[in-house]
């Protein structure tokens, strides 16, 4: 079956209202944390995959994406970068779709029409756009979750989490036009940004995950996985021993805490909760071991 230029499994299975989670790189899978969550998702749910894009070069420049190779007295295998779909059904909940999308190059309106008919097709209910950001932020606070929601009921979604309000003009990506276009379809269109600290690099940011995790557990009764929090918090252990070793982040550091606690006052005088009482809860719980509570 071809929707748009997605060549799916024929038969594929029956949809109602499904639950679209996708990240988008590299605009913001910062540190891998949209990937890491979508990865989660696939193997705690065996989500298989049911289609692809049936010419990935028509949309991306694989001098930018390069393809991976196995050489072994010959070329044994190419692996072409390529956005996959895979589904999985949960019992009594809404299905899953997961969508790991790279940012196009070029044929970017028939790319955004393609997934926009994707998610038509696949009757899909919410189209949550999950990743993570650099932000001055240090990472010895609990992690900030920003976003917005449009249409339907996606405003109370992100008001439940207590993620910052998103405002902001300037240069973007062409992907977002995809949110747009979904509420604009009548499909909640949400979006949840997780701010990481400037100065963390790393493959994999667990706490960064563990954060997403929280937002789907919340809203959408997706289990937990507690050894993310142990990862987060064996990960957040290295750093504190790398910053104690850094003068420059000696300095850095408590002027990020101090900036992170009067951006939180003036949130609690706006009258806005930056982090339900349950989040929090977690976080001291299993991240205060190592770092303390100021």
């Amino acid at each position: 079956m071809r929707i748009g230029g997605f060549q799916l499994r024929d038969p594929g299975p029956e949809f109602k209202e499904s639950y679209v989670l996708a990240t988008l790189r590299p605009w913001i899978d910062i540190n891998n944390v949209g990937t890491l969550v979508l990865k989660e998702l696939t193997e705690q749910f065996g989500a298989m995959e049911i289609g692809k894009l049936s010419k990935p070069g028509l949309f991306y420049d694989f001098t930018r994406y390069r393809p991976t190779i196995h050489l072994d007295e010959g070329i044994r295998d190419i692996s072409i970068p390529n956005t996959t779909v895979r589904y999985a059904k949960r019992e009594g909940q809404n299905d899953l779709l997961l969508l790991r999308l790279l940012e196009p190059h070029t044929h970017s309106e028939f790319y955004i029409d393609s997934v926009v008919k994707l998610l038509k097709a696949f009757n899909a209910k919410k189209y949550i756009l999950l990743g993570g950001m650099y932000d001055a932020v240090p990472h010895t606070r609990p992690l900030l979750i920003s976003g917005y929601g449009m249409g339907g009921k996606a405003l109370q979604d992100v008001g439940k989490v207590g993620a910052l309000p998103i405002t902001y003009r300037g240069p973007s990506t062409i992907a977002n036009v995809i949110t747009k276009r979904a509420a604009e379809s009548g499909i909640e269109a949400i979006v949840f940004i997780v701010s990481l600290p400037r100065y963390v690099v790393v493959e994999e940011d667990r706490a960064g995950k563990a954060r997403l995790m929280e937002i789907l557990n919340t809203l959408y009764d997706i289990p937990l996985n507690r050894d993310d929090f142990e990862k987060a918090l064996e990960q957040r252990t290295l750093i504190s021993a790398r910053v104690k070793n850094s003068p420059e982040m000696k300095i850095l550091l408590p002027e990020l805490e101090n900036a992170y606690a009067m951006r939180m006052k003036t949130l609690e005088a706006e009258g806005r909760p930056h982090l339900t009482p349950e989040m929090e809860e977690v976080f001291w719980k299993t991240m205060g071991k190592d770092i303390g509570k100021a």
